[in-house]
């Protein structure tokens, strides 16, 4: 195929995890770089930041950040691919689904784990995240519906989740209501970085992203070995499908020469909208495969659906 049409969806690629085959009937006429597109409904932007912040603790147990290997934006909705291994698909159920959280506190956050409002159903071949009476959406795939459903029962046993109830809780909404409000979890900033979340992953068989806020109103990103500064600069900043976040300061080792871990990277983007400031760090933790890494993953699979059985291939 020709290398020019190539070059028009490479950095969404490069973002996204899409393929070209995918993407070249959305290509216009007018030879533009492919665009990531934003959410069309400030309800799918908040639903997505909410996701993003409440999944970004997986750690980096496999070369995709978050176990997500490929996202596909539309104004719409957001379709998540997921890596095809239980416990991811367990993280993101338990860090996801809502329930009561057993505590006092003066703030409507506080008292529920998970995501306020958020329901799910099967759709499309897989898990539809959504919330009632809003057009948010989040689809979920690339495992088995029926492990997500096993793994919700036993957590609803554990737990106790709001996924019985049709509509919002009281307490959920008020929850909703106060991350809306609140300057921490803006959704300007983690919609879009989400359907960007392949631009942070580096080269190696290990890729840890996450976010926080910080002090003053800003925030935290890190990565634990995530790409090469120019290359992450170019996919957030002020590439074709990037999202104009501008450097304010950078300390970069990616040139230098150095291969041992340890040796990191840090970026202060400015989000010009807002003037919000986003801190970056690599960590350049340079970890590889072990047996004993394989070990884990095999013993949380099993701890997934419970320990009690094996889990399900198909």
């Amino acid at each position: 195929m020709p290398q020019a049409t190539l070059a028009l969806t490479e950095d969404r690629r490069r973002s996204t995890g899409e393929s070209h085959q995918a993407l070249h009937p959305l290509l216009s006429d007018g030879g533009q770089a492919l665009a990531i597109p934003a959410a069309r409904h400030p309800e799918q932007a908040q639903l997505e930041a909410a996701v993003f912040l409440a999944c970004c603790k997986i750690g980096g147990l496999s070369e995709h950040p978050l176990g997500i290997v490929q996202v596909h934006p539309e104004e719409e909705q957001l379709t998540l691919r997921l890596l095809n291994e239980p416990y991811v698909v367990h993280h993101w159920a338990e860090f996801l689904l809502p329930r009561l959280n057993d505590v006092e506190s003066d703030h409507p956050q506080d008292c529920v784990a998970g995501v306020a409002g958020l329901r799910y159903r099967r759709e499309g071949g897989g898990i539809m995240l959504h919330r009632p009476g809003t057009p948010a959406r989040v689809l979920l795939t690339g495992f088995n519906p029926r492990w997500w459903d096993r793994i919700a029962e036993r957590l609803d046993t554990d737990y106790g989740l709001l996924q019985i109830k049709r509509d919002w809780t009281l307490t959920e909404r008020a929850a909703y209501t106060a991350a809306v409000r609140s300057p921490f979890e803006p959704a300007l900033l983690f919609s879009p970085l989400l359907r960007r979340i392949r631009a942070t992953a580096g080269t190696g068989p290990f890729n840890g992203t996450d976010a926080w806020n910080s002090v003053g109103g800003s925030f935290r990103l890190e990565t634990t070995d995530g790409p090469p500064c120019p290359e992450l600069a170019r996919l957030l900043g002020d590439g074709p499908t990037g999202l104009g976040w501008r450097i304010d300061h950078k300390n970069c080792t990616c040139l230098c020469g150095h291969t041992r871990s340890g040796m990191g990277c840090t970026i202060d983007f400015l989000e010009p909208t807002t003037g919000q400031f986003v801190y970056y760090s690599n960590l350049k933790w340079g970890r590889s495969h072990s047996d004993g890494r394989r070990q884990t993953i095999t013993e949380l699979n099993r701890l997934a659906f419970g320990g009690d059985r094996p889990y399900p291939v198909q």
